[in-house]
């Protein structure tokens, strides 16, 4: 039985001391990230893992990267690295991918239900990937829409703190353009619900009839036919 053994040790040998170079494959995930993070906006700037040193996989020369499905464009996630050779060996690599900008911040407490206007936005200067990914940084399309719940000064606005304002109020009273093939009528009815832009709004018109249609954004209501 021993004159078996230098022969396994031959054949396992070489099995052991299988490793991949780090430094190729880091570089493969630097020139995938470049070319990714080109679009992004801000200061961009990425740490990569990498490998680690006591790996075992068979040495590989060239390499395809990628993101998983779900992967995040920016933050702390993933990238995807396969072997292109005959050891077809895939692993996944740990990068954090740091975006330096400006984003919006409330200068001052708003209560729940107000409109947000200019005067209640700064903007502060950070890293992007360490906040929630529906930040607000364009603040366009945060003036005049409605605090959604209490926000405290100095606190980065997300998307979900806000909402539309309403188009239509219960009550109100509208006017109602009905469309179809050749024509269009104008009406007035009272609105039986609050809406936003673009839902459906319920109108009672002086008739008594209760029509269905869609809120616009100046306060009338769209009926389609």
């Amino acid at each position: 039985m021993q004159r078996w053994i230098p022969f396994l040790f031959l054949l396992f040998a070489p099995l052991a001391h299988t490793h991949q170079d780090p430094a190729p494959v880091k570089r493969a995930i630097e020139a995938w990230l470049a070319v990714q993070t080109m679009g992004l906006p801000g200061q961009v700037s990425y740490e990569i893992s990498g490998l680690d040193p006591s790996n075992q996989l068979v040495p590989c020369q060239s390499f395809d990267v990628s993101r998983p499905n779900g992967g995040q464009s920016w933050g702390r996630t993933n990238v995807v690295v396969r072997c292109l050779g005959k050891a077809g060996w895939r692993v996944h690599v740990p990068v954090h991918i740091r975006i330096k900008r400006e984003f919006l911040i409330t200068a001052r407490p708003i209560p729940q239900g107000q409109v947000v206007d200019a005067e209640d936005l700064v903007t502060q200067m950070g890293d992007i990937s360490e906040l929630p990914v529906n930040i607000l940084v364009d603040a366009t399309v945060v003036v005049g829409k409605v605090a959604a719940t209490s926000i405290p000064a100095g606190r980065p606005l997300r998307a979900d703190m806000l909402k539309a304002p309403l188009a239509v109020r219960q009550g109100q009273t509208v006017k109602v353009i009905s469309r179809g093939p050749g024509f269009s009528v104008g009406n007035e009815g009272r609105a039986l619900n609050n809406v936003q832009e673009g839902q459906v709004a319920q109108v009672r018109l002086a008739t008594g009839q209760i029509i269905n249609g869609i809120a616009k954004a100046n306060g009338t209501v769209e009926v389609n036919y």
